[in-house]
């Protein structure tokens, strides 16, 4: 299969606005499930606010949230294809600038020295890209995710030693929920990565952060600690947009690697309630949307 770069652009714009509008399925269960289990009124009353914002958004073709990220492209290419690495880079950068300018779309990206704007969501490095490949045979998928500044603000590392153990890595992941408050827009997504180095950790968590609600850690301590970490965050009092309640976390999420005998690296990123996200799958019979 041939993956032409003029369909990797038309993805790449409409991604984009996709996911500024519409919420996965599985974040809008989530609002269902937390208000469920809620007990104090205000944050019923918060919880409601916002499951009424996101109708009110969709019903009349709005964006969920006035900001609009940093545009992330994940690209899984399976066996089989064939593709021009740079060409498939320019293509998304193409089908970035054309959503932003021709829905329009507010840029929220700008050079971290003069911060100009250029009004077209890129700029140096951006938008990010990460290319991995699948086992899939002739399959490829994009994922796009905007990611708001209110979330990506509640980013953390700690380079902690092994002989602190796992007691660190839960006092941190707590430490940093209740440092973010309600700066990041709770209820959220607590993304933690383990292992791997200083910049693996940091990529881990934000892959953590970004996983659809219900998916498991595939290492089985790790979802183990998943489900402990998720009780523990949602006693921490927290609560929908830190007004206090039961409901600060839909989840904590962790994705590891291994990692050097001396370290033990931890990291904390977390996604905000508008959990927005979009995925395109090419296959030889077409292109399909979902999240």
């Amino acid at each position: 299969m041939m993956l032409e770069p003029e369909a990797v652009e038309e993805a790449a714009k409409a991604l984009y606005i996709r996911a500024l509008k519409d919420l996965p399925p599985d974040i809008k269960a989530g609002f269902q499930r937390l208000t469920l289990a809620e007990t104090a009124p205000t944050a019923r009353r918060m919880l409601a606010t916002m499951v009424q914002n996101i109708a009110v958004a969709e019903a009349t073709d709005n964006l969920l949230c006035q900001d609009t990220g940093v545009p992330i492209y994940n690209v899984r290419i399976g066996r089989g294809v064939s593709f021009d690495g740079h060409a498939l880079l320019l293509a998304l950068r193409r089908g970035c600038e054309r959503a932003t300018r021709e829905y329009p779309l507010r840029s929220s990206v700008v050079h971290p020295l003069t911060r100009r704007n250029e009004h077209t969501s890129c700029g140096i490095g951006v938008p990010v890209v990460h290319v991995d490949f699948s086992d899939q045979a002739e399959v490829v998928e994009i994922e796009m995710i905007p990611k708001g500044s209110g979330s990506e603000n509640g980013s953390f590392l700690k380079m902690a030693i092994p002989a602190e153990g796992i007691d660190a890595i839960k006092t941190f992941v707590v430490d940093c929920v209740l440092a973010a408050g309600g700066k990041t827009c709770p209820p959220t997504i607590v993304g933690v990565g383990l292992g791997g180095t200083s910049d693996l950790v940091v990529a881990l968590a934000k892959r953590a952060a970004t996983r659809p609600l219900g998916s498991r850690c595939s290492d089985p301590d790790g979802a183990a600690l998943e489900a402990q970490l998720s009780a523990a965050v949602n006693r921490l009092g927290v609560g929908p947009q830190g007004l206090g309640g039961d409901g600060t976390a839909f989840a904590v999420h962790i994705e590891l690697a291994a990692t050097h005998i001396t370290m033990n690296p931890i990291a904390v990123n977390m996604q905000c309630h508008s959990a927005r996200r979009a995925r395109a799958t090419f296959t030889p019979s077409g292109v399909s949307y979902g999240y």
